[in-house]
């Protein structure tokens, strides 16, 4: 995954290239070229992805690694207070709180929308099992709750709901 210096390094040649992009725009103004209204699109092109790799070049795109948790998939979303992850149904209840700690810090964002009486983003984790063909059965395996408010949440509150893990398919 390119680091943010990475993405600097793309801004300074991507900038070289709308200067020149730029220069050419302006002889082929004054030369008269037939098709220097497409080098007006081009640099203006080259100056969005410019302004794009430099945005890109502040921000960190890394995720949070906690040791010990597991590839999830993000199954729900509603963009304020409430998100549902899945995860495999051979997943283990250590595995699965550092998972849940995962998801938690890599779906954190500052646009989320809380409210004055609920701040807090909640992660549900479930998985799917299959008791008899032809029929899926969502088990929810445990929730974290952390706050909107700060990025670092020391005082998640994770919940690991044991007695479903009985309701799991034995590992294979």
């Amino acid at each position: 995954m390119p680091t943010t210096s990475d993405f600097l390094q793309y801004t300074q040649w991507s900038g070289i290239a709308t200067l020149i992009f730029a220069a050419v725009t302006i002889l082929a103004f004054i030369v008269k070229w037939g098709f220097r209204f497409r080098l007006v699109g081009t640099t203006g092109f080259m100056l969005v992805l410019t302004g794009g790799l430099f945005a890109l070049s502040l921000m960190p795109l890394s995720r949070t690694v906690i040791p010990g948790a597991v590839k999830y998939t993000l199954v729900y979303d509603n963009g304020s207070t409430q998100t549902v992850i899945a995860t495999s149904p051979q997943i283990s209840p250590t595995q699965l709180e550092a998972t849940l700690r995962q998801a938690a810090s890599n779906l954190y964002s500052y646009g989320r929308l809380g409210s004055r009486n609920n701040n807090q983003l909640i992660v549900r984790a479930r998985t799917i099992v299959h008791p008899k063909a032809g029929v899926s059965v969502p088990v929810y395996l445990g929730q974290v709750r952390r706050s909107l408010a700060s990025r670092e949440d020391t005082a998640m509150d994770v919940e690991v709901y044991l007695d479903k893990f009985a309701e799991l398919p034995p590992a294979a």
